[in-house]
């Protein structure tokens, strides 16, 4: 592996993508960032492993260890014996959030044309989201990933649709200079 691979270029997208997959399956169980640290060690451990020439091929390969990780984390929480199935579906869900990253950036405007461009802008949406205040971040994945309309992320916020608007609009206004920079 080339020794240009930086591990922490890919901690907000880890972080994203852990934030996704453990609000639908594992919530309160499990933390993101503690889920994250541990991947980003394994993969430290495992870097000889990583047969990936490009960010895409590296992203996903860390996508399989963080979908390991989550299922070894749920694993022991739950004392279960594991389940391959789980996991292919660990793998699996985080690959679709992976491609709802890249749909949302073509959404915004952002028309990456190679495959390598869209993988950089899913790194700089990532670490963008990650400097947003929490309640804006959340409201925009609410809305944004889970196609949720005002009033449902309201209710699960506990804030008015009209605050939850507010949200939406100061956290898409401050990711775009985010992004713009």
């Amino acid at each position: 592996m080339p020794d240009t691979f930086d591990l922490d270029r890919f901690r907000s997208y880890l972080h994203l993508l852990a934030h996704l997959h453990l609000r639908d399956r594992a919530a309160g169980q499990l933390d993101a960032s503690d889920v994250v640290q541990q991947t980003m060690l394994e993969a430290h451990r495992n870097r000889a492993a990583c047969r990936a020439d490009n960010d895409a091929g590296r992203a996903a390969w860390l996508r399989q260890i963080l979908a390991h990780t989550i299922a070894d984390a749920v694993r022991a929480r739950h004392r279960a014996k594991r389940d391959l199935k789980r996991v292919q579906s660990l793998e699996a869900g985080l690959a679709e959030s992976s491609i709802r990253l890249g749909q949302w950036l073509a959404a915004s405007g952002a028309s990456p044309s190679a495959a390598a461009d869209a993988h950089e802008q899913g790194l700089r949406l990532a670490a963008a989201l990650a400097e947003l205040p929490d309640a804006q971040r959340e409201a925009l994945v609410l809305q944004h990933w889970h196609g949720q309309t005002l009033a449902q992320i309201g209710d699960l916020m506990g804030r008015s649709p009209e605050a939850v608007a507010g949200l939406l609009k100061r956290g898409l206004k401050r990711l775009r200079e985010l992004l713009s920079a």
